[in-house]
């Protein structure tokens, strides 16, 4: 994981949810050397060190046991990639505990599973080459 996070923030008292038509506003946190702590119930972003393409396999990610035995989840619902996709894979991260957690640890793990027939890289470019974490970028599909 970067030295980076992402949260949401609701900004004012009468904004008590996030809107999936909308950019919802966020906050970077950078994460010190000496720690973080994470809160529980609240969603934080970050984003894999490494950087990943293949046009080849289907990639997927999964956190390591030794960080789910902490209570540490890392991804909500993107476990799969996209044949095709080329960058930094942004992670749903949650925890059960408060936890504090260090810059540059690796806390998951990125394997490839092989394809049999014809199938179509991934070129929506919503989330491909990015250079960063990424917020969700749903609001654009309302924009068609």
């Amino acid at each position: 994981m970067s030295d980076e996070l992402i949260t949401y923030y609701l900004p004012t008292v009468n904004a008590s949810w996030l809107d999936m038509k909308k950019d919802n506003p966020h906050e970077t946190i950078k994460i010190p050397e000496y720690g973080l702590i994470l809160e529980p119930n609240k969603l934080y972003l970050g984003r894999t060190v490494e950087k990943t393409f293949t046009d080849k396999y289907v990639p997927m990610i999964e956190g390591r046991s030794s960080i789910g035995r902490l209570g540490i989840c890392i991804h909500a619902t993107a476990g799969f990639g996209d044949v095709g996709f080329n960058g930094y894979w942004t992670l749903e991260i949650f925890c059960i505990h408060p936890i504090r957690i260090y810059p540059n640890v690796e806390i998951c793990q990125i394997y490839y599973h092989d394809i049999k027939g014809e199938y179509d890289l991934y070129n929506n470019g919503k989330y491909s080459n990015n250079t960063g974490i990424q917020t969700s970028q749903l609001y654009k599909d309302f924009l068609k």
